[in-house]
């Protein structure tokens, strides 16, 4: 298995996306350590990991609190011995509008709370990777040049986000801990059942794609699994795109 005996923390495991990478990460060995703001759907996801053979457990943290992050990360690493793998893909409480039509807060609330997640996760993780130096640290989002009408501060904040990405990985490259994002230009699958709109979103998310599909659940759980791996040992400082080539890398 890829992951053998590796140590993964997934921030947002509740979730859709989360829910994948964890499940991802558990189907190739990993012992996975599920954080969220509400435990019953991370616990969910725990349970169906454990109940197909695989190792996971479910706590409830808020990756905005310092101290909670810190907590839950100090807590793992005594509990399991290592640190591995990092994944932050809490949602950051974008409101998607016109710009004009914001307020300053609704604004600035996805960028800061970007900043403020991907900043707490990642540092509270490098400094046990630090320590055995190896370690893997991935984002979720991706940059690039491409945007859309209406996305408020979304849009910007992964633009940060990438900012941050290349800083961590500067930084940490020495203590050989890898930083690394996955883009997927959207994933329909994602989407609850009864999304209003959610078939018109599908074909909007899926039409500029060039092999006629977007990336799947699975999709991303298994190129997480991946790139999380030593044999993907070489790749830091970079962004893998899984957008069925719907976004064009500059």
């Amino acid at each position: 298995m890829l992951l053998d005996g590796k140590v993964a923390l997934v921030y947002g495991g509740g979730g859709a996306v989360g829910g994948a990478a964890a499940r991802g990460f558990a189907r190739e060995g990993a012992s996975v350590f599920l954080a969220g703001r509400s435990l019953a759907p991370a616990e969910r996801v725990a349970a169906a990991i454990r109940e197909s053979g695989g190792t996971a457990e479910a706590f409830e943290v808020d990756a905005l609190d310092e101290s909670a992050v810190q907590g839950f990360v100090d807590d793992v690493a005594r509990r399991a011995g290592r640190i591995d793998i990092s994944f932050n893909l809490i949602g950051v409480g974008d409101v998607q509008k016109p710009l004009t039509e914001l307020t300053v807060d609704e604004f600035l609330a996805p960028i800061t709370n970007t900043m403020r997640t991907q900043f707490l996760t990642t540092r509270a993780a490098a400094r046990h990777m630090a320590a055995r130096g190896s370690g893997v640290v991935l984002a979720f989002g991706g940059s690039g040049p491409q945007t859309e009408p209406g996305l408020g501060g979304f849009k910007v904040s992964l633009d940060a986000l990438e900012g941050l990405r290349r800083q961590w990985a500067c930084e940490l490259g020495s203590s050989g801990i890898r930083v690394v994002t996955l883009k997927t230009g959207g994933v329909p699958e994602s989407l609850p059942p009864d999304f209003e709109g959610r078939a018109e979103l599908t074909e909007l998310l899926t039409e500029p794609t060039l092999l006629g599909r977007a990336a799947t659940l699975t999709d991303v759980g298994e190129v997480a699994a991946f790139v999380a791996s030593d044999r993907a040992r070489t790749m830091t400082s970079a962004t893998v795109n899984i957008s069925c080539g719907a976004l064009a890398d500059p």
